[in-house]
């Protein structure tokens, strides 16, 4: 399990994350949403191990984050950043290959040609990197880390995803996030940065909502997409409603929605934080 209690992370005096706490087991999907500055970055940054916290601790499996050497992080937890530079004309696979740099495996190019495929990334393979589009970046580096930890290990594993979906198209977001459902069953928790809310609706199975550093909302995503609780931390009208063929919840932030029609109908929820 990753488990983090009581972060408390000032700059200048000032709180971005105040006091979370939260837990990701091996096999779940954990999405943090929040407006611009909640701290999310930030907390993903403290998880991940880039930034260190004199206050509240993170542990990995059950051992602290910073009892870990460097290589030992390496095999139980991956993570891809909002944005990553590459500054050599490495190709396509081989800034796919970085991610084994800290791994041993007896058969890194059969792992290196599972991920690139499962990214449909393969075609980009002798493709300098620097020369992509950026979702083709975007890709690329996902398959980087999905390699870190793609072979099967019998201890669980995670992968943390700043904003996976931000320059992709309506078809490679759908593709990302059902790479990332895949990896349940490979003993792998997964923690991402979503602003789309219906993204997060599809695929997480838990929910973190942060607010101003502190956690507004935690818990199942049927439980915490709620409208009162979504309109406060947004600062924004959200309307719920129930899709008509699927039954799943869609999330409208229309400002100016008020009427809707018979097919899609209102869920009134009245939680608050």
């Amino acid at each position: 399990m990753l488990a983090a209690s009581n972060i408390h992370f000032c700059i200048k005096q000032r709180p971005i994350v105040d006091q979370a706490s939260l837990s990701l087991k091996a096999g779940e999907v954990l999405a943090i949403l929040g407006p611009n500055g909640a701290g999310k970055s930030t907390l993903f940054k403290i998880l991940s191990g880039e930034v260190s916290c004199k206050h509240g601790s993170v542990g990995y499996n059950g051992c602290p984050i910073h009892n870990l050497k460097s290589k030992q992080l390496a095999e139980i937890r991956a993570v891809m950043p909002q944005h990553s530079q590459v500054n050599f004309p490495f190709t396509s696979q081989e800034v796919v290959e970085l991610g084994l740099v800290a791994c041993k495996t007896n058969k890194p190019q059969q792992l290196i040609k599972e991920v690139m495929e499962l990214t449909q990334t393969s075609h980009l393979k002798e493709r300098v990197f620097n020369q992509l589009s950026g979702g083709e970046k975007q890709r690329v580096q996902l398959a980087r880390v999905l390699v870190q930890i793609w072979e099967n290990k019998p201890f669980p594993r995670y992968l943390l995803l700043d904003e996976p979906t931000s320059a992709l198209d309506i078809a490679q977001q759908h593709s990302v996030l059902q790479i990332v459902q895949e990896l349940k069953n490979r003993n792998i928790g997964v923690l991402l940065i979503l602003h789309d809310l219906n993204l997060a609706a599809q695929y997480a199975d838990r929910i973190i909502l942060l607010k101003n550093g502190i956690i507004a909302g935690c818990g199942e995503t049927s439980e915490v997409l709620q409208e009162g609780i979504l309109s406060k931390v947004f600062e924004h009208p959200v309307t719920i409603m129930v899709h008509p063929i699927t039954g799943r919840k869609i999330i409208s932030t229309d400002h100016f929605y008020s009427n809707p029609s018979k097919n899609l109908k209102p869920i009134q929820y009245g939680n608050s934080f």
